[in-house]
Formats: C-alpha cells, sequence, structure tokens
C-alpha cells in the first residue's frame, strides 16, 4: 500500500498532521469554538434572497475585487472600532486561513521565516510550513500571556519575516495589550521590516477593545478578522484583513482568480445586514463563557482567563483520559495538546449545564 512517506512530499511536511478536531457525533459538540446559535430566520430569507439574484448571473465571473463586500466590511470595522476604515483598507478571502496564506505566500516564502508566540493557533505554524516559511516557536510565560522581553529577544536574534500575535490566544483564551503589541511591532522593524500580523479572530468576545486603530501609521501591521464566530457563520468561510492599502495591494498579487464566488459574497453581504441582531448573540456567549469560569473555578479546576468564545481548565494528570471521560457523557470538548489541559466553547446555557454536569461528576469520582 502506498502512504504518505513514499511520495515525494516535501520534507517540511513529513511527519506532520492535517489540522482538525474530531467530529463526532454526540448530543453536545463544544470543541470547535462554533457559535451555537442558529442563523436567525429573517437573515436566512435574506440570504435566499441575494443569493437567487446572484444565481442569475453564475454565467459570469464574480467580482474579483469584491468591492461592495469589502465597503460594507470597512463600514462594520468603522462601526465596531471607532476607528475610520476606508475599502482600500480591507481585503477578503475563503476564511481567516486564506488571509493568513496569501499574507504568507506575500511576505513569506522560502528562505524566508514567521514565528508565533505558543501555544497559539497551529495553523500559523502549518501555514507557514505549507509556503516554505520557516517557523520559529516564540515563548510565553506560565499563565499563557506573551513574556514580552524574552519575544523581543526571539525576534532580534531570529529577524522573522513575519510575526504572528494572537489576541484573544487560540486555545488559551489570553488577550494581549495594546503596549505589547506595540512593543513587538518595534522590535520586528528594528531587527528589519518585517510584517506583523494580529489575528483578531476572537475579538468581538473579548472584555477589550479591537486593536484595530494601531494600523494608523504602521504600514506593516495587519488585523485579521473572520465571520465565522460572532456572525455564527462557520460554514460560510469568509475571512478578511484590514491594513495600510498597500498591503491590501500587495496580497492581490498572489490571490486566485475570483476567488470569492458570487454566492459566497452575497450570503456574507446578507449576514452584514443583521449585525446587530448577531451581536446580540455574542453578548449571551459573553455571559455564558463568564459562567463557565466562575463554575469551574468554583469546583476546584484552574482556569485561564479568556477574552474569547471558550474557557481553557485543568489541570489533569492525563488531558486526553479527561478528555474520553467527559466524552462519554455525552459532551466533546477539544484535547488540543496543552499539556494537562482542555478546552472548552460556550455553547447555549442547556449545553453549558450539560458540560458543567459531566465535569461535576467527575470530581465526585475523583474523591471517591
Amino acid at each position: 500500500m502506498t502512504g504518505i512517506d513514499d511520495l515525494p512530499v516535501r520534507d517540511e511536511l513529513r511527519g506532520k498532521s492535517p489540522y482538525g478536531a474530531p467530529q463526532l457525533d454526540v448530543p453536545v459538540r463544544l470543541n470547535t469554538n462554533e457559535n451555537p446559535y442558529p442563523l436567525p430566520e429573517p437573515l436566512v430569507e435574506r440570504i435566499a434572497e441575494r443569493v437567487r439574484e446572484a444565481a442569475r448571473n453564475l454565467n459570469r465571473y464574480p467580482d474579483r475585487d469584491a468591492v461592495e463586500l469589502r465597503t460594507r466590511l470597512a463600514e462594520y470595522l468603522t462601526d465596531t472600532s471607532g476607528h475610520e476604515v476606508g475599502v482600500a483598507n480591507v481585503w477578503a478571502a475563503n476564511g481567516s486561513n486564506e488571509v493568513i496564506q496569501q499574507l504568507l505566500q506575500t511576505f513569506g516564502g522560502p528562505g524566508r521565516t514567521a514565528i508565533g508566540f505558543e501555544p497559539s493557533y497551529s495553523m500559523h505554524g502549518l501555514i507557514s510550513r505549507g509556503t516554505g516559511t520557516g517557523w520559529i516557536s516564540g515563548p510565553r510565560n506560565e499563565d499563557f500571556t506573551i513574556d514580552l522581553a524574552a519575544a523581543e529577544k526571539a525576534i532580534a536574534e531570529n529577524q522573522p519575516d513575519v510575526v504572528f500575535i494572537t489576541t484573544p490566544n487560540n486555545p488559551t483564551g489570553t488577550a494581549v495589550p495594546p503596549e505589547t503589541v506595540l512593543a513587538l511591532y518595534e522590535a520586528a522593524q528594528a531587527a528589519k521590516p518585517s510584517m506583523v500580523v494580529v489575528d483578531e479572530a476572537y475579538i468581538e468576545f473579548s472584555h477589550g477593545d479591537s486593536l484595530l486603530p494601531l494600523i494608523e501609521g504602521r504600514p506593516n501591521l495587519v488585523v485579521s478578522r473572520t465571520m465565522s464566530k460572532a456572525f455564527g457563520a462557520a460554514g460560510l468561510r469568509l475571512g478578511y484583513l484590514a491594513a495600510h492599502p498597500a498591503v491590501v495591494d500587495a496580497v492581490q498579487l498572489v490571490r486566485l482568480p475570483y476567488h470569492l464566488s458570487a454566492v459566497t459574497q452575497a450570503t456574507a453581504l446578507a449576514a452584514l445586514e443583521h449585525t446587530a441582531t448577531l451581536l446580540g448573540y455574542v453578548e449571551q456567549l459573553k455571559a455564558e463563557r463568564d459562567r463557565l469560569v466562575t463554575e469551574l473555578l468554583a469546583l476546584g479546576y484552574e482556569v485561564t482567563a479568556s477574552d474569547a468564545n471558550f474557557v481553557q481548565f485543568g489541570r489533569f494528570e492525563d488531558s486526553h483520559e479527561t478528555w474520553r471521560k467527559i466524552l462519554d457523557r455525552g459532551v466533546l470538548v477539544r484535547d488540543n495538546g496543552v499539556p494537562g489541559r482542555l478546552r472548552v466553547t460556550a455553547g447555549t446555557p442547556e449545553e453549558n449545564d450539560a458540560f458543567l454536569d459531566a465535569v461535576r461528576e467527575l470530581k465526585k469520582e475523583q474523591s471517591t
């Protein structure tokens, strides 16, 4: 039988595993940071209307520059951040992962390197390797905050071409203060002019504000976003970035022709018409996340402070065994490789109750 090792695969991909979480048929799935609330019926109807309109012209290529969509995204960013953003500052792609890929294709590649501070979003390293970009794992403190002095030293020593800062961080939920981002940006420019990518996939769930205003006067700073989480549109696959217009021009050098389908653009535009309703769900999820933190702490677990729609908790002698015991009780959480810890997505109140019941049973089992 021919396997991957028998193929002429690039050396940096050998021995690696594809990204993904278990997709199991269980009553409660809280392992992939999805928004648990289905899209409201008025939005579903509006999507159907917009897609019907787009379908009449599917014999033609879509707007390759997605101007209307980028305009609406710029308006959303301006409204929610208080920082003026124009269409020239925004680029959109198939999920924030394609945004990251395009950035690495443009500013990374063979002979270049990227650095991230781990544990963090593993796709940064995977996409780096996939684009031939060398990957450097930077340090974090014991509490999962970025060790600023050590990070500045790592940037100075390695002189990476791309620096990733994830806030709120996945899988820990940790927020990064603006002053830390500014210090790392200055360190990156001192080492050699480098791109700094602030991944804000979960920013709508944060206690603090977006770092979007920091792009002003900093042409090498990029803020990456997604509609998968706060907009409850994980199945849409729509990500976007905000940056200096020169960055938007640069990533178009590597974008595939007509990369965003007419159906994707129509669906995203419909969702942006219902921003107020969708962000209302975000407020509910923030309250549920905070409830999970409170309940887990009361049960005696260590809980990492979270600004995202998930909570990291522990510690466990065998996190995978604990993951299995929770799964046996009908609840799927994430064993994402952080030693001694698991991650649970904030779900509906009923889903969170089921999760809390499961971990309470585990505590009782361990105490007998």
